[in-house]
């Protein structure tokens, strides 16, 4: 039987990164994507407030402008997060910023939050919940995120983050802070627990009824530096932490010709690291706060393993690049199959069963 995902990843491929990024978006948006069937029972996750049909999301970056929300989850994922969102647009840094690293199951990306600021993302998602003829709405089919950030120059932390989450909140079923791009000059500043605090208690003032909050965090944090940023999000009311963001770090072994670029590596080497992080942050939060684990998760095997060790749901994005649209049913089908080995009836009974 012919694949026509792995063909149609293939004919993408033959083009630059950057604009068959752009093709793939534009043929989402028209709706010329796969629709998945409902998914296993078991695989449903129940956190933050709110029922996913799978812990399987998909993570900020590939939908900056919110255009493609509703075809992704028609596609299958769990959840999608879009962004990340700037108060203002912006072109982002100069081409080429995107780079494929098949060779090591990896991305490398210097975009920049490239993208068309809080008001036309903000039209965008509005369409989602536009009422049809029969009076019906027919916005996202799993939980949608907006992941926010600041733009490169002109910015102020303390008033931007407020405002955008106050634009989203009609429409998010969850925000994400994104404090850890490498790519945006002093981003990674904002997370110090000091700052944090200040930032949370700046959102709060300014909405007091909002969505879930969570904080993305960098792998490039020392492992004593998450305790104080994690006691920082509870105290400042956050809901969940997203671990981890890509990488500036090069791990031993990469054989792309790209491997030297300067920018966020994803994908497989990114894994021993996420995983670290995940085992230390969930050791120290013990429940406390939902953990979603991004980096390097490629079968369903892993899923299963961050879950394991404490994560409520993942989240992709280079192995979904790179192998497209099958990967859904793929991994999907490797959960299930990996929770039948280890004896898991639900997702809920194999949460943070390794941590010691």
């Amino acid at each position: 039987m012919i694949d026509m995902d792995k063909i149609a990843t293939a004919f993408l491929h033959r083009f630059d990164p950057e604009p068959a990024h752009e093709l793939a978006i534009t043929a989402m948006a028209l709706g010329l994507t796969p629709k998945a069937p409902k998914d296993d029972p078991a695989l449903a996750v129940e956190c933050l407030g709110l029922r996913f049909p799978n812990p399987i999301g998909l993570a900020a970056g590939f939908d900056k402008n919110a255009r493609a929300a509703r075809p992704l989850t028609r596609m299958g994922f769990g959840h999608v997060e879009v962004g990340t969102v700037t108060p203002r647009p912006q072109p982002g840094n100069p081409q080429p910023r995107l780079f494929r690293l098949p060779e090591d199951g990896a991305i490398i990306n210097r975009m920049g939050f490239n993208g068309c600021g809080i008001d036309r993302f903000c039209r965008n998602l509005a369409r989602l919940h536009r009422p049809q003829p029969n009076g019906r709405r027919r916005g996202p089919i799993a939980p949608l995120g907006a992941n926010l950030g600041i733009n490169k120059t002109g910015s102020d932390p303390l008033r931007d983050y407020p405002e955008l989450v106050a634009r989203v909140r009609p429409y998010a079923d969850y925000v994400t802070i994104n404090l850890s791009s490498p790519n945006t000059p002093g981003l990674r500043d904002l997370q110090s627990a000091d700052i944090l605090a200040k930032l949370l208690a700046a959102i709060a003032t300014r909405n007091p009824e909002r969505p879930p909050l969570l904080v993305k965090l960098a792998p490039d944090m020392s492992d004593d530096a998450y305790e104080p940023v994690l006691n920082a999000a509870l105290q400042g009311g956050a809901q969940g932490l997203i671990l981890t963001n890509t990488t500036i770090a090069r791990p031993e072994g990469l054989s792309s010709p790209h491997a030297h670029e300067s920018g966020g590596l994803s994908g497989r080497p990114l894994a021993p690291r996420a995983r670290d992080v995940l085992r230390h942050v969930a050791q120290l939060n013990k429940g406390r706060l939902t953990l979603i684990s991004a980096g390097g998760i490629e079968s369903g095997r892993d899923v299963l393993d961050r879950i394991r060790l404490g994560a409520s749901m993942v989240q992709l994005y280079t192995s979904f690049i790179l192998e497209g649209a099958s990967l859904l049913p793929r991994i999907k089908a490797e959960l299930l199959n990996s929770m039948r080995e280890d004896g898991i009836a639900s997702l809920h009974d194999a949460h943070g069963l390794d941590l010691t």
